[in-house]
Parts: structure tokens; sequence; C-alpha cells
């Protein structure tokens, strides 16, 4: 997916904006804490902040001072570039949610065809024929095959992200559409249909949707009901924006972040902690606890996405230089 805005330069320095840099730069900085406290308490059996005051206070504690250390930390960083501009700040937020996003397309690229492939195996009774009776059960555990298989490939995908440009996500799309596509021929053509075919266009969909949700936000590209926004000046829109990031966009993305990771037993956490499959069972594809995980990853990149978003609108409020205008048609 190619860049649909035009862009200036961006300018490097600016007029100090310290107040606004630190409440942007916190955000980030006690999201890491949170998804750190979110470990801690999942797989190393910490309390959580809710523990202070009983007899886990100690460990209740010290995970309440990640939180401190995080807030720390952004001041210490914008203390230290206190003339960095607003823009630069957003060119530096959007640039890692960009290879978040693109590492995310190559992991579940490469997740799906192997997945598939493995599901396939199974179904057909192949894997033991091929790799031998251990390796064929082992392809049936869903806890072997996310150690095994697919966290490798996610890094795999993570390493790929740090030596391309696109996005992917044409191609997914374009993936989805042979997806279905081999359904209809393999089932209207050779009466052959298994739940793994199913199962990869609703994991490639799912991933679609939720993982370009951010960068549709830096094309301007949601539906926007702007009868009114549309005349408005450059300040004037960027205050709105300013205000309706932290509102609206801001505070909902936190919530799905707070109820997806709440807990051990969570929507997201217990899929995850347990590799939970659908009830397919071996007939279909083991990828139903990543496809839990894909709400707390469009939370976290939706999170990051509005932080550089807010930078840029204060940016535009105080009429700084450098603003971005997305390309004719991009914006909805």
């Amino acid at each position: 997916m190619s860049d649909a805005t035009e862009q200036t330069e961006i300018p490097r320095f600016g007029a100090p904006a310290i107040a606004t840099r630190i409440f942007g730069w916190s955000i980030l900085t006690v999201l890491a804490a949170f998804l750190i406290n979110n470990v801690l308490v999942v797989w190393g059996g910490f309390p959580g902040v809710r523990g202070i005051g009983g007899e886990t206070t100690g460990g209740a504690l010290m995970q309440l001072a990640l939180y401190a250390l995080a807030i720390g930390a952004a001041v210490f960083f914008v203390m230290r570039n206190q003339t960095q501009s607003l823009r630069w700040d957003a060119h530096l937020v959007h640039s890692f949610n960009i290879y978040l996003i693109r590492a995310l397309f190559w992991s579940v690229f490469l997740v799906g065809v192997v997945d598939a492939w493995v599901a396939f195996m199974r179904a057909e009774e192949l894997a033991g024929v091929w790799f031998g009776d251990a390796m064929g059960k082992n392809f049936a555990r869903a806890s072997w095959l996310g150690t095994h298989v697919h966290v490798p490939l996610v890094i795999a995908g993570f390493v790929i992200a740090l030596f391309t440009r696109t996005l992917g996500f044409t191609w997914l799309a374009l993936l989805i559409v042979a997806a279905e596509l081999l359904i209809v021929i393999s089932r209207f053509v050779f009466s052959y249909e298994q739940a793994l075919m199913g199962d990869l266009v609703r994991y490639w969909y799912a991933a679609l949707f939720l993982f370009a949700s951010a960068y549709t936000l830096y094309d301007e590209g949601h539906v926007r009901v702007d009868v009114l926004y549309a005349g408005l000046g450059r300040t004037t829109r960027g205050y709105l924006n300013a205000q309706g990031t932290i509102l609206f966009g801001l505070s909902t993305a936190w919530v799905i972040m707070i109820i997806a990771f709440n807990g051990p037993q969570s929507i997201v956490n217990a899929p995850i902690k347990n590799f939970e499959i659908s009830q397919a069972g071996p007939f279909g594809m083991y990828i139903k606890y990543q496809m839990a995980a894909f709400i707390g990853v469009f939370a976290i990149t939706m999170i990051v996405q509005f932080v550089s978003y807010f930078f840029e609108a204060v940016a535009d409020k105080r009429d700084e230089p450098g603003h971005r205008e997305p390309a004719e048609g991009s914006a909805h």
C-alpha cells in the first residue's frame, strides 16, 4: 500500500510544546507498562495493581511503580528534546506503527499459509505418513503448534518487515479473494470442502479489517460526517481533532484494552494462554487464539496512531509548518 498523502518536509524542531508532548508520550509509555504488567499477571502470577492492600501488596506496588517509571521516562524524553517539533513526534510514532502493522501483515500471511497446510494434512491424515507418527501427533496439539510453528513464523514476519516498505494489505485483500475463489471451485467443481478453508478466509479478513484501521486513520479514510467540518479553517480543525482524539478516540481504544486484558480469564488472555482452537477441532485451523489477540492488537495500533494524530492536530492548531494533506479521494 503506497502512501496516499501529500507530505511536505517534516520540520525536526519547532516551538516547545512540553505539556502536549508529555501527555502524548506518556500514553505510549503507560501502554507499554500496561502490556508488561499484563504479561506479569497472566504468565508470571503477579497480582496486578488491584492486589494493593492484601497479602500481595509487594508485587502489586512493584507493578504500580512500572506506571510511575513509564511516565517518568516520557517526561525525561521530552525534557531532553524540548524543541523537537510536534510533527516530528507524530512522524516517529507513525513510523513505528507502520512497521508494527507491516510486521503483523507478514505474520498473518505466513501463519495463514502454513497453518492451512498443516490443517489440510490433519484432515486428510497425511501428517503421520509424511513426518512420522510422533510429529503427526504434535501437529494435532495446539500448544505445540503454537509454540514451535506459529511463534517462529510471527518472529519471521517481524524480521521480514525490517526489509520491506509496503504495508501489504492490498495483497492481503487479493489473498482473501483467492481463498474465497478456492472455496467456490473446490465446492462446486470438485465437491470438496474442509473447515480450514473458511477459517483461512475469516483469519485473513479479520486481520485486514482490524490491522488496517490505524493506517486508515492516518490517511483520513474513515467515514466522517463533515457537513460543518469541511468548511472550517485548519487551526479550528486541529483543535476539534485534538479534542475528539482524547474524548472519543483514545478513550474508546483504552476501554477496549482494559476489557480485552482484564486478568487471566479475559477475552484475549484466556484464549492466548490456552492456545484455543475452534469447534472444528482437527479439521480446522488452530488460529482462534490469534484472532482473539487481534482485538488487543487493534486497540494497541489505534492508541499509537491516535497519539500521532493528536500531535498532528495540536500542530495544526498552532499553525506550525509541515501540514500533511490527504490525497484527493482518500478521505470519506
